[in-house]
């Protein structure tokens, strides 16, 4: 009976400690109230529900049925480590050059309304290809283990999932709050910041994955 507690927390463990710090909402929080800083607070608090959602079904299809559907059309994480990180690259270098708000007349960029939940806001600036990738990972090591085992792992493995997405809710839903206290100059720091940090890491994720396909080339 301990041993299969030890399991699931480990299982659940495993799931929330790895996708946590590459989903890492506490660092997306300035830029999500970026983006979002001409909403209401209740469009907010909308979007941010609607993120957290988003993020949970991006996820379980990920850590589920993520490895089959790169095996069905022939694709590799290194691949979609490439892909992915050019797109998280345009999404930070795209908010560096947003004016501090409304419109921007060189960038043609725009408030975020709360139909637009999902892109950028949920893909790729809160689930991106370093998370997909992760997630695809852990859903392919599955265990060797009797249904009714395997079922409560999987079922822990959601638990975790669930934990990730309450933690993106937290983080998003009072990142107003967080980082209104800074003023409009400190905030636009803090965006921007966060943004170049965003840019940073998809060139991180394109330079891993170009990497090992160097390293499979060889």
């Amino acid at each position: 009976m301990t041993h299969s507690v030890n399991e699931l927390v480990n299982a659940f463990l495993l799931v929330y400690a790895g996708l946590f710090p590459i989903v890492n909402p506490i660092g997306a929080a300035p830029i999500f109230f970026g983006l979002t800083r001409d909403c209401t607070a209740n469009e907010r608090r909308a979007l941010a529900l609607q993120v957290a959602l988003n993020s949970f079904v991006l996820l379980l299809g990920s850590l589920f049925v993520g490895s089959y559907v790169l095996e069905f059309f022939g694709l590799t994480l290194p691949i979609v480590r490439v892909a992915g990180g050019l797109v998280v690259a345009a999404a930070g270098w795209n908010v560096l050059q947003a004016g501090d708000s409304g419109d921007d007349e060189r960038t043609g960029h725009k408030p975020v309304v709360p139909t637009d939940a999902f892109y950028p806001l949920t893909m790729p600036m809160t689930v991106g290809p370093g998370s997909i990738a992760v997630a695809i990972t852990l859903g392919s090591q599955r265990p060797r283990a009797p249904l009714a085992d395997v079922t409560l792992l999987a079922g822990a493995a959601v638990a975790g999932l669930i934990a990730i997405a309450a933690t993106i809710y937290v983080c998003y839903r009072f990142a107003g709050g967080a980082i209104g206290r800074l003023g409009k100059h400190g905030t636009n720091v803090v965006v921007r910041l966060s943004a170049f940090i965003l840019l940073c890491i998809g060139i991180e994720i394109i330079w891993s994955g170009c990497s090992a396909l160097a390293h499979v080339a060889r």
